[in-house]
C-alpha cells in the first residue's frame, strides 16, 4: 500500500503533525495553518480561517513562530476540548501581526495550566518563545465562552 503521509497532516496520539512542512513558504502562513486544521475538520469541528490582510509581509522567523503557535493551539483543541467551532484569525494590528485562535469548548483554568507542576508545557514554551521574539500572548478561557489565545508579534 502506497503511503501518502508526505502530503498529509495527520493526528498522531492526538497531536496535529504536519508531516511535510517543506512547502510552508509556498503556502504561506495562512495556507499552512489551514492545512494543519484538517484533522479537526475531519472529526467534525467547524474551522473558520480569517485572513483580512492576506499577502501581508511577515519575516521568516515570525512566520514560523506563528505557524508553530497555531500548531500547538490547534493540537490542544484537538486533544483537550469538545469544541464544535474554531476560528483562526491572522491579521495586522497596530504595526504587529496577530494570531487569534478561539474555540467554543469547555475552557480551562488558565492559572493552573500555565503554572501548574505537570501540565501546560506547550503553552508555557510558546509564551516564552513569543516573549523572546518581542511579542505578547494572552489567554482567556471559561466554561461558558470557551478559549481565546492571542499571539502578537511586532512587524518592525
Amino acid at each position: 500500500m502506497k503511503s501518502l503521509l508526505n502530503d498529509e497532516v495527520v493526528a498522531v496520539r492526538g497531536v496535529l503533525t504536519d508531516t511535510h512542512p517543506v512547502d510552508f513558504y509556498a503556502l504561506g502562513v495562512a495556507g499552512a495553518i489551514d492545512r494543519i486544521a484538517l484533522p479537526l475538520r475531519e472529526r467534525g469541528t467547524a474551522v473558520h480561517l480569517e485572513t483580512p490582510h492576506h499577502g501581508m509581509e511577515v519575516d521568516r522567523q515570525s512566520a514560523l513562530l506563528l505557524y508553530r503557535a497555531a500548531q500547538e493551539l490547534l493540537s490542544n483543541i484537538y486533544k483537550f476540548t469538545d469544541a464544535t467551532a474554531v476560528t483562526v484569525r491572522l491579521g495586522c494590528v497596530n504595526h504587529a501581526v496577530q494570531l487569534k485562535v478561539t474555540d467554543d469548548g469547555g475552557g480551562f483554568d488558565v492559572q493552573e495550566v500555565t503554572s501548574g507542576k505537570h501540565a501546560g508545557w506547550g503553552l508555557r514554551l510558546m509564551h516564552l518563545a513569543v516573549g523572546l521574539a518581542g511579542g505578547g500572548m494572552t489567554i482567556r478561557s471559561s466554561a461558558e465562552s470557551g478559549t481565546c489565545v492571542t499571539v502578537t508579534l511586532p512587524l518592525d
